[in-house]
């Protein structure tokens, strides 16, 4: 008997274009979930028409711009998982950074969820998923390094105390530099940098994990500094969930595996 649902968070977006993705990577969780650990299989979500006995419940939730505040959408789903017996609902943070999302806003709409549903399910947060040990043997494996040139490792960025370490860490072990949506440097300061030291060729990747109005932004930025240096070749990369085996971070997340 399974005693565990998994509860993917995401931001939310007025695009289409990361729900989309978001619904996709829940069903491939699920799929994931179900070959790696057929013990976990319990009735069938939404998201699939696989046979009810090989399918762990998996469902998606978003913290903001969406009809129901996230505590809501716990709940509904916690009353799925009591109808399946099950007594435990693992939350999942789909952020890359701990902000004020992680730290603060997830655990105070988990909290509000909790009171409400009393002792019939136990709600844990697992770590966010920028936390996840695999991600930069992953990310190296699939980032390219262009010679000579350098590459910019472009997050949304935390206003939050700490919140921008684990980007200045990464892009330092991969030897690449960071760059910022809502805070400084910019894509513009650090392209700036990288063209006063030499580089030909630059690189963007974008730290974020679903398409969006940001990864518009970068190649609109990109193809105006294009512009500004004609002799510079830049170079956009896709989203995370594009590029990168997200599906396996989360399973990594929720069973512990090293």
């Amino acid at each position: 008997m399974p005693t565990s649902a998994y509860l993917l968070v995401a931001h939310g977006s007025r695009d289409p274009r990361p729900q989309l993705a978001l619904e996709t990577l829940g069903q491939r969780v699920q799929q994931a979930l179900a070959q790696t650990t057929p013990a976990l299989a319990t009735t069938p979500s939404s998201t699939t028409t696989q046979p009810a006995t090989t399918i762990p419940l998996v469902e998606t939730a978003c913290l903001e711009l969406q009809p129901q505040p996230l505590h809501q959408q716990i709940q509904n789903f916690a009353e799925q998982a009591i109808v399946a017996h099950i007594s435990t609902l693992e939350i999942v943070p789909l952020f890359l950074l701990p902000g004020v999302h992680v730290m603060d806003d997830i655990p105070a709409e988990v909290a509000i969820a909790q009171q409400a549903l009393g002792q019939g399910v136990q709600l844990h947060i697992r770590p966010y998923l920028g936390a996840n040990p695999q991600l930069f043997e992953s990310l190296r494996s699939v980032l390219p390094r262009p010679r000579p040139g350098g590459m910019i490792i472009m997050s949304h960025g935390s206003r939050r105390p700490g919140g921008n370490d684990p980007i200045e860490s990464l892009a330092q072990r991969l030897g690449a530099i960071a760059a910022y949506w809502s805070v400084s440097p910019t894509l513009e300061e650090q392209v700036t940098a990288q063209i006063r030291q030499g580089c030909q060729e630059i690189i963007v990747f974008p730290y974020i994990l679903f398409p969006a109005g940001i990864t518009d932004a970068i190649a609109t930025t990109l193809n105006e500094l294009s512009q500004r240096y004609p002799y510079v070749r830049f170079q956009a990369l896709p989203a995370l969930s594009e590029i990168a085996p997200l599906e396996q971070w989360v399973l990594t997340n929720v069973l512990n595996l090293h």
